[in-house]
């Protein structure tokens, strides 16, 4: 497997915030450097912190673990940990092992930085123009175009762009909250990854649609999770 890549770097008004940027796999051999990078800023007193993985192709449980051994004591110093960008194959494995419920993730590192503004633990949010303290990032190597594609543009730039577009409809004049809905009716534990090839596939009108659309309206219909999905088929089914 490839290497880790790390860098810090800061956001927010008066660079309260600190974002790790990582690249590659974190696994049992690289997840050490992400534990250190991480207990530095602890260390140093830094408790908002945002983990950007939009580089990131890969975690195993030791990465995780990290994460989650860390939360707490975080949110008892009155700051927070967010993850920021993850790929769809990485935010599978994190809403199957259910960490949605301890963790925060978001598409963009400036929703992140947003979030932190709402809950008052951080000043008042700028577009978070980074200060770089560690030039190393690089796209890891073997990435395909797709995921890079997938994953550029958080810093000020929000894949919640591309859900201004006009939204397609098929001959039935569904939409798309309509046919999500459906979806889940059909199949109520099916993830985004498989949300989305529903609604690509004849059956749903062959919409061209991308994951992080799909995520921005399961989260607008608050369906973001497999356990709403499950609530909302048994409160229609039932009723």
């Amino acid at each position: 497997m490839e290497g880790i890549q790390l860098s810090v770097e800061k956001a927010g008004l008066k660079n309260e915030i600190s974002i790790i940027k990582v690249g590659g796999y974190i696994d049992t051999t690289t997840s050490a450097e992400l534990e250190h990078s991480l207990e530095s800023l602890l260390r140093d007193g830094i408790f908002n912190i945002i983990i950007d993985l939009g580089d990131v192709d890969y975690i195993s449980s030791a990465g995780w673990g990290i994460f989650i051994s860390e939360i707490k004591g975080i949110r008892e110093k009155g700051g927070d940990l967010k993850l920021v960008r993850m790929i769809p194959d990485v935010y599978e494995v994190f809403e199957l092992l259910e960490f949605h419920f301890i963790l925060k993730a978001f598409n963009t590192i400036e929703d992140a930085v947003e979030d932190f503004d709402k809950s008052g633990k951080a000043g008042n949010r700028v577009r978070p123009t980074l200060t770089t303290m560690d030039s190393k990032t690089s796209v890891p190597e073997g990435a395909t175009g797709e995921t890079h594609r997938a994953t550029t543009g958080a810093q000020g730039v929000t894949h919640a762009d591309e859900i201004d577009a006009e939204e397609p409809a098929d001959s039935s004049g569904e939409n798309i909250e309509e046919k999500i809905k459906k979806i889940v009716m059909e199949d109520p534990e099916a993830g985004s990854i498989k949300i989305m090839k529903k609604l690509k596939s004849p059956q749903f009108g062959n919409m061209k649609i991308t994951w992080f659309q799909v995520r921005k309206y399961l989260n607008l219909l608050e369906l973001d999770t497999k356990k709403k999905r499950m609530e909302y088929y048994k409160q229609i089914t039932v009723g």
